[in-house]
């Protein structure tokens, strides 16, 4: 599965994130600077604060989430143009790994 998100306000974002940091009242102090440091140099940590992946496909009829991680890049995209740019190591040779 993959997500491409449009970050509007970065701000707005960075400060639902630290809220989110500073009302978990399990995350230790050291754990806790930590996370509010990570919030606000990377736009994809704040995200790994604010989305839950249970919640996304928790639903999912036949579907059980086995493990979850995060990754990001900047890309620049054109909302006119394909979705997906294809990277060389994911041309259609390699896609039909990945198909059911």
């Amino acid at each position: 599965m993959e997500l491409l998100l449009e970050v509007t306000d970065n701000d707005q974002l960075t400060g639902a994130a630290l809220d989110r940091v500073e009302a978990d009242e399990f995350m230790p102090d050291e754990e806790r600077t930590h996370a509010r440091s990570a919030v606000r140099e990377d736009e994809a940590e704040a995200l790994a604060y604010l989305v839950e992946p249970v919640d996304l496909v928790g639903q999912v009829p036949g579907v059980e989430l086995a493990q979850a991680s995060w990754t990001s890049e900047q890309v620049d995209h054109d909302p006119d143009g394909d979705m997906w740019d294809l990277d060389e190591e994911d041309d259609e040779d390699h896609l039909d790994d990945v198909r059911p």
